[in-house]
C-alpha cells in the first residue's frame, strides 16, 4: 500500500509532468499498438515514404507552415528547433490543438509523450512518423504556453490518394 502511495505521489508531482528543457528523444512506440485519430495514425518514421523538414523559430513561426501530403503516405517530419527557446510540433485537428493549448495554459509543466508530438530543445531536432489516413485539412502547432497564441501554427493539406495531377 505504501508503494502505491509513493507511486501516486510521484505521478501527481509537478516534476513528473515537467516539460523541462529536454527533448523527448528516446521515444519508443509500439506502432502496432497505437490508436487511430481523426487525422491518421502514428507510423514508424524509419518506414516513411517521404521526409519533410520543418523549422521552428523563435519568431513563433514554422517554416514551411503549409504542407501538402498524399492520403495514405507515411511521412517522417523532422522538427528542427532553430531557436534559443523550447518548441514543439504537435499534429492534430484545430479543435484538438485548441483544447490542448488551453490545457497547457492551465498546466504549463505537464509532460506528454505521444506519437504526434515532437518536443524539441534549442538547437536539436525531433521527429514524428505519421500516416494520414483520410483526406482533409489538418494542423500542426507549438503548444508551449504563449506560442500557439502568438500564431505558431501550420497547415497540412492531405490530398486524396486517387487525385491526379497533384504533387504533395
Amino acid at each position: 500500500m505504501r508503494l502505491l502511495f509513493l507511486l501516486l505521489g510521484f505521478a501527481l508531482s509537478p516534476a513528473a509532468h515537467a516539460h523541462g528543457e529536454q527533448a523527448h528523444s528516446a521515444r519508443k512506440f509500439d506502432y502496432s499498438q497505437v490508436e487511430s485519430t481523426a487525422f491518421g495514425v502514428a507510423a514508424d518514421p524509419r518506414k516513411a515514404d517521404r521526409t519533410i523538414r520543418v523549422e521552428m523559430r523563435d519568431t513563433m513561426r514554422f517554416v514551411p507552415n503549409d504542407i501538402a501530403v498524399r492520403q495514405g503516405q507515411v511521412v517522417r517530419f523532422v522538427a528542427a528547433n532553430n531557436g534559443k527557446i523550447l518548441h514543439e510540433m504537435v499534429l492534430g485537428t484545430v479543435e484538438e490543438l485548441r483544447k490542448h493549448a488551453e490545457l497547457m495554459q492551465k498546466f504549463p509543466g505537464m509532460e506528454h509523450d505521444e506519437p504526434q508530438i515532437a518536443h524539441v530543445a534549442p538547437g536539436e531536432t525531433g521527429e514524428i512518423g505519421w500516416c494520414f489516413s483520410r483526406a482533409g485539412t489538418f494542423k500542426f502547432a507549438c503548444l508551449i504556453p504563449g506560442h500557439f497564441e502568438a500564431g505558431m501554427i501550420g497547415t497540412i493539406h492531405v490530398v486524396p490518394s486517387q487525385a491526379k495531377g497533384t504533387k504533395p
